[in-house]
Protein backbone atom coordinates (compact mmCIF):
# COMPACT_ATOMS: atom_id res chain seq x y z
CA UNK A 1 0.00 0.00 0.00
CA UNK A 2 1.45 3.51 -0.52
CA UNK A 3 2.37 5.69 1.94
CA UNK A 4 2.18 9.66 2.29
CA UNK A 5 4.77 11.91 2.02
CA UNK A 6 6.06 14.81 3.25
CA UNK A 7 5.90 16.96 -0.35
CA UNK A 8 8.65 19.88 0.96
CA UNK A 9 9.65 21.69 3.90
CA UNK A 10 6.74 23.60 5.35
CA UNK A 11 4.36 23.53 7.93
CA UNK A 12 1.41 25.65 7.71
CA UNK A 13 -1.38 27.13 10.43
CA UNK A 14 -4.53 26.08 8.36
CA UNK A 15 -3.86 24.62 5.30
CA UNK A 16 -6.80 24.11 2.95
CA UNK A 17 -8.14 24.17 -0.18
CA UNK A 18 -5.63 22.71 -2.47
CA UNK A 19 -5.84 23.27 -6.13
CA UNK A 20 -3.52 21.62 -8.64
CA UNK A 21 -2.47 23.78 -11.96
CA UNK A 22 -1.81 21.63 -14.68
CA UNK A 23 -0.56 25.05 -16.87
CA UNK A 24 2.24 25.54 -14.02
CA UNK A 25 2.88 22.09 -13.01
CA UNK A 26 2.42 24.10 -9.52
CA UNK A 27 0.12 23.23 -6.33
CA UNK A 28 -1.93 25.93 -5.22
CA UNK A 29 -3.64 26.15 -1.48
CA UNK A 30 -4.67 28.39 1.48
CA UNK A 31 -3.99 28.82 5.15
CA UNK A 32 -6.93 30.30 6.19
CA UNK A 33 -6.08 31.64 9.08
CA UNK A 34 -2.62 33.00 7.91
CA UNK A 35 -4.81 35.18 5.30
CA UNK A 36 -2.36 33.27 2.84
CA UNK A 37 -3.06 32.10 -0.55
CA UNK A 38 0.06 29.45 -1.36
CA UNK A 39 1.98 28.51 -4.83
CA UNK A 40 5.03 25.55 -4.85
CA UNK A 41 6.29 24.48 -8.30
CA UNK A 42 7.31 21.10 -8.36
CA UNK A 43 10.03 21.37 -11.02
CA UNK A 44 12.00 24.41 -9.78
CA UNK A 45 10.54 23.77 -5.77
CA UNK A 46 9.70 27.56 -5.60
CA UNK A 47 7.43 28.89 -2.46
CA UNK A 48 5.80 31.85 -3.17
CA UNK A 49 2.59 33.46 -0.55
CA UNK A 50 -0.07 36.21 -1.74
CA UNK A 51 -0.77 37.81 1.56
CA UNK A 52 -4.72 39.60 1.86
CA UNK A 53 -6.04 41.54 4.67
CA UNK A 54 -8.62 39.18 5.57
CA UNK A 55 -9.30 35.03 6.54
CA UNK A 56 -9.22 33.44 2.54
CA UNK A 57 -11.52 30.53 3.38
CA UNK A 58 -11.22 28.96 -0.41
CA UNK A 59 -10.37 30.12 -3.85
CA UNK A 60 -10.25 28.91 -7.63
CA UNK A 61 -8.19 29.97 -10.39
CA UNK A 62 -9.69 31.77 -13.16
CA UNK A 63 -10.01 31.19 -16.84
CA UNK A 64 -8.73 34.56 -17.50
CA UNK A 65 -5.46 34.24 -14.92
CA UNK A 66 -5.58 35.44 -11.01
CA UNK A 67 -8.20 34.00 -8.57
CA UNK A 68 -11.89 34.09 -7.01
CA UNK A 69 -11.48 34.58 -3.85
CA UNK A 70 -13.88 34.05 -0.68
CA UNK A 71 -12.70 36.32 2.36
CA UNK A 72 -14.35 37.10 5.64
CA UNK A 73 -16.21 40.02 4.42
CA UNK A 74 -17.43 38.78 0.56
CA UNK A 75 -15.79 36.96 -2.34
CA UNK A 76 -13.80 39.00 -5.06
CA UNK A 77 -11.50 39.03 -8.04
CA UNK A 78 -8.59 39.14 -8.14
CA UNK A 79 -4.99 39.22 -10.54
CA UNK A 80 -2.68 36.94 -10.04
CA UNK A 81 -0.55 38.99 -7.64
CA UNK A 82 -3.74 38.71 -5.46
CA UNK A 83 -4.58 42.68 -6.08
CA UNK A 84 -8.34 43.20 -5.77
CA UNK A 85 -9.87 43.81 -8.95
CA UNK A 86 -13.57 43.17 -8.46
CA UNK A 87 -15.90 43.12 -5.68
CA UNK A 88 -18.54 39.95 -6.61
CA UNK A 89 -20.43 40.13 -3.43
CA UNK A 90 -20.61 40.48 0.48
CA UNK A 91 -20.91 37.31 2.59
CA UNK A 92 -24.13 36.26 2.57
CA UNK A 93 -23.73 35.09 6.52
CA UNK A 94 -23.08 37.56 9.19
CA UNK A 95 -19.48 38.23 8.58
CA UNK A 96 -18.52 38.81 12.35
CA UNK A 97 -19.54 35.60 13.69
CA UNK A 98 -18.71 33.36 10.15
CA UNK A 99 -15.76 33.21 7.68
CA UNK A 100 -15.85 31.54 4.22
CA UNK A 101 -14.25 28.02 4.75
CA UNK A 102 -14.65 25.28 1.86
CA UNK A 103 -15.70 25.82 -2.09
CA UNK A 104 -14.47 25.15 -5.49
CA UNK A 105 -16.16 24.72 -8.90
CA UNK A 106 -18.83 22.56 -10.77
CA UNK A 107 -18.16 21.42 -14.32
CA UNK A 108 -19.76 24.71 -15.72
CA UNK A 109 -17.02 26.60 -14.01
CA UNK A 110 -19.09 27.93 -11.71
CA UNK A 111 -17.84 28.63 -8.12
CA UNK A 112 -19.40 27.45 -4.45
CA UNK A 113 -18.32 28.64 -1.30
CA UNK A 114 -19.08 27.86 2.45
CA UNK A 115 -19.44 29.41 5.25
CA UNK A 116 -18.40 28.39 8.59
CA UNK A 117 -20.87 29.18 11.74
CA UNK A 118 -18.28 30.51 14.45
CA UNK A 119 -20.22 30.65 17.52
CA UNK A 120 -21.86 27.11 17.12
CA UNK A 121 -25.01 27.51 18.72
CA UNK A 122 -26.80 26.39 15.74
CA UNK A 123 -26.86 25.13 11.99
CA UNK A 124 -26.19 28.95 10.71
CA UNK A 125 -23.73 28.89 8.03
CA UNK A 126 -24.38 28.63 4.06
CA UNK A 127 -23.37 27.30 0.76
CA UNK A 128 -23.49 29.81 -1.72
CA UNK A 129 -22.77 29.57 -5.56
CA UNK A 130 -21.32 32.71 -7.73
CA UNK A 131 -22.65 31.90 -11.62
CA UNK A 132 -20.26 32.87 -14.96
CA UNK A 133 -22.23 36.25 -14.93
CA UNK A 134 -20.93 37.08 -10.91
CA UNK A 135 -24.67 36.70 -9.99
CA UNK A 136 -24.61 35.31 -6.50
CA UNK A 137 -27.03 32.48 -5.05
CA UNK A 138 -27.43 30.87 -1.73
CA UNK A 139 -28.36 27.43 -2.54
CA UNK A 140 -28.01 25.71 0.77
CA UNK A 141 -28.04 26.07 4.15
CA UNK A 142 -29.07 24.32 8.05
CA UNK A 143 -25.16 23.74 7.76
CA UNK A 144 -23.03 24.43 10.90
CA UNK A 145 -19.87 24.05 8.66
CA UNK A 146 -19.70 24.30 5.52
CA UNK A 147 -16.70 21.56 4.13
CA UNK A 148 -16.21 18.44 1.52
CA UNK A 149 -17.77 19.81 -1.97
CA UNK A 150 -16.85 17.64 -4.92
CA UNK A 151 -19.04 16.82 -8.16
CA UNK A 152 -19.64 13.38 -9.26
CA UNK A 153 -17.70 12.42 -12.65
CA UNK A 154 -21.18 11.63 -13.96
CA UNK A 155 -22.05 15.01 -13.44
CA UNK A 156 -25.34 13.73 -11.79
CA UNK A 157 -24.10 14.94 -7.97
CA UNK A 158 -22.47 17.56 -5.91
CA UNK A 159 -21.38 16.36 -2.50
CA UNK A 160 -20.59 18.15 0.82
CA UNK A 161 -20.22 17.72 4.19
CA UNK A 162 -21.18 19.60 7.35
CA UNK A 163 -18.26 18.48 9.55
CA UNK A 164 -19.27 19.44 13.16
CA UNK A 165 -22.28 17.67 12.50
CA UNK A 166 -20.29 14.56 11.57
CA UNK A 167 -22.45 13.86 7.76
CA UNK A 168 -21.32 13.66 4.22
CA UNK A 169 -24.90 15.02 2.45
CA UNK A 170 -25.09 14.72 -1.67
CA UNK A 171 -27.23 16.25 -3.97
CA UNK A 172 -29.02 15.51 -7.20
CA UNK A 173 -28.38 17.64 -9.71
CA UNK A 174 -30.69 18.50 -12.84
CA UNK A 175 -29.39 18.84 -16.65
CA UNK A 176 -28.73 22.44 -16.12
CA UNK A 177 -26.36 21.65 -12.45
CA UNK A 178 -29.15 23.03 -10.54
CA UNK A 179 -29.96 21.49 -7.11
CA UNK A 180 -32.15 19.60 -5.73
CA UNK A 181 -33.18 18.64 -2.25
CA UNK A 182 -29.89 17.05 -0.01
CA UNK A 183 -29.90 13.72 1.30
CA UNK A 184 -27.41 12.19 3.96
CA UNK A 185 -24.70 10.00 2.04
CA UNK A 186 -22.77 8.89 5.55
CA UNK A 187 -22.62 9.52 9.30
CA UNK A 188 -19.51 9.37 11.28
CA UNK A 189 -19.76 7.73 14.67
CA UNK A 190 -17.48 9.28 17.86
CA UNK A 191 -14.41 8.70 17.61
CA UNK A 192 -14.21 7.74 13.50
CA UNK A 193 -13.15 11.10 12.54
CA UNK A 194 -15.27 13.92 11.06
CA UNK A 195 -15.10 14.09 7.48
CA UNK A 196 -13.61 17.65 6.57
CA UNK A 197 -12.71 18.53 2.72
CA UNK A 198 -12.75 16.18 0.13
CA UNK A 199 -11.98 15.30 -3.77
CA UNK A 200 -13.42 13.02 -6.51
CA UNK A 201 -11.99 10.22 -8.65
CA UNK A 202 -12.86 9.36 -11.76
CA UNK A 203 -14.58 5.85 -10.89
CA UNK A 204 -17.31 8.37 -8.83
CA UNK A 205 -15.88 7.57 -5.87
CA UNK A 206 -15.47 10.00 -2.86
CA UNK A 207 -12.43 10.36 -0.60
CA UNK A 208 -12.77 12.74 2.20
CA UNK A 209 -10.13 13.66 4.49
CA UNK A 210 -11.39 12.82 8.24
CA UNK A 211 -10.47 15.74 10.73
CA UNK A 212 -9.52 13.79 14.30
CA UNK A 213 -9.33 10.48 12.31
CA UNK A 214 -5.27 10.44 11.74
CA UNK A 215 -6.17 9.33 8.14
CA UNK A 216 -8.47 9.70 4.86
CA UNK A 217 -10.50 7.83 3.34
CA UNK A 218 -12.06 6.91 -0.81
CA UNK A 219 -15.62 6.31 -0.22
CA UNK A 220 -17.46 4.02 -3.10
CA UNK A 221 -21.04 5.58 -4.29
CA UNK A 222 -23.00 3.50 -2.17
CA UNK A 223 -21.20 5.22 0.52
CA UNK A 224 -18.68 2.03 1.38
CA UNK A 225 -15.26 2.65 2.86
CA UNK A 226 -13.45 1.11 0.30
CA UNK A 227 -9.35 1.89 1.38
CA UNK A 228 -8.26 4.24 4.40
CA UNK A 229 -4.10 5.50 4.20
CA UNK A 230 -3.02 6.48 7.91
CA UNK A 231 -1.50 10.39 8.15
CA UNK A 232 1.12 10.77 10.82
CA UNK A 233 -1.05 13.90 11.73
CA UNK A 234 -4.46 14.28 13.64
CA UNK A 235 -6.01 16.40 11.04
CA UNK A 236 -5.91 16.34 7.54
CA UNK A 237 -8.12 18.96 6.19
CA UNK A 238 -8.16 18.90 2.39
CA UNK A 239 -7.09 16.90 -0.59
CA UNK A 240 -6.96 17.21 -3.97
CA UNK A 241 -5.64 15.30 -7.16
CA UNK A 242 -2.61 16.41 -9.58
CA UNK A 243 0.59 15.30 -11.19
CA UNK A 244 0.95 14.58 -14.73
CA UNK A 245 -1.30 11.42 -14.71
CA UNK A 246 -3.88 13.22 -12.10
CA UNK A 247 -2.53 9.84 -9.68
CA UNK A 248 -0.79 11.98 -7.09
CA UNK A 249 -3.55 12.98 -3.82
CA UNK A 250 -1.92 16.19 -2.21
CA UNK A 251 -3.14 16.35 0.92
CA UNK A 252 -3.59 19.65 3.71
CA UNK A 253 -3.64 19.27 7.35
CA UNK A 254 -3.84 21.65 10.45
CA UNK A 255 -2.39 22.56 13.79
CA UNK A 256 -5.36 24.65 14.75
CA UNK A 257 -5.85 24.34 18.37
CA UNK A 258 -2.97 22.64 19.33
CA UNK A 259 -1.24 22.90 22.05
CA UNK A 260 2.93 22.66 22.21
CA UNK A 261 2.89 19.21 23.72
CA UNK A 262 0.73 17.71 20.48
CA UNK A 263 3.21 20.28 18.22
CA UNK A 264 5.99 18.45 18.80
CA UNK A 265 4.88 15.27 19.32
CA UNK A 266 3.36 14.87 15.48
CA UNK A 267 5.35 18.37 14.49
CA UNK A 268 4.39 17.76 11.06
CA UNK A 269 1.06 18.85 11.48
CA UNK A 270 0.19 21.80 9.23
CA UNK A 271 2.29 19.88 6.77
CA UNK A 272 1.22 19.27 3.04
CA UNK A 273 1.69 14.91 2.44
CA UNK A 274 1.43 13.54 -1.24
CA UNK A 275 0.25 9.68 -1.57
CA UNK A 276 -0.16 7.93 -5.02
CA UNK A 277 -3.44 6.29 -5.71
CA UNK A 278 -4.25 3.94 -8.04
CA UNK A 279 -7.07 5.81 -9.70
CA UNK A 280 -7.33 9.15 -11.49
CA UNK A 281 -8.56 12.28 -9.66
CA UNK A 282 -11.15 14.63 -11.63
CA UNK A 283 -9.64 17.92 -11.99
CA UNK A 284 -10.98 21.44 -10.95
CA UNK A 285 -12.21 23.51 -13.20
CA UNK A 286 -11.34 26.93 -13.29
CA UNK A 287 -13.84 29.63 -13.06
CA UNK A 288 -15.74 30.83 -16.15
CA UNK A 289 -16.49 33.91 -16.09
CA UNK A 290 -18.95 34.90 -19.42
CA UNK A 291 -18.20 38.76 -20.09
Amino acid sequence: MAQPQVLFDYTGHLPECPTWSADENSLYWTDILENEIHRYHLASKKHDVIQFSEEVGCFALCETGGFIVALRSGIYLTNPTGLITRKVCDNPNNPLLARFNDGGTDRDGRFYAGTFWGPGDYNGALLCRIDNDLTPHVIQHDIHGANGLAFSADKNWMYTSDTPNRVIYRTALDARGEPAMREVFKRFEPGQGIPDGAAMDVEGCYWTALFDGYRIARLSPAAEVLEEYSLPVRCPTMMCFGGDDMKTLFITTTRENMDDAEVAERPLSGAIFTLKAAVAGMPKLKFKQHQ
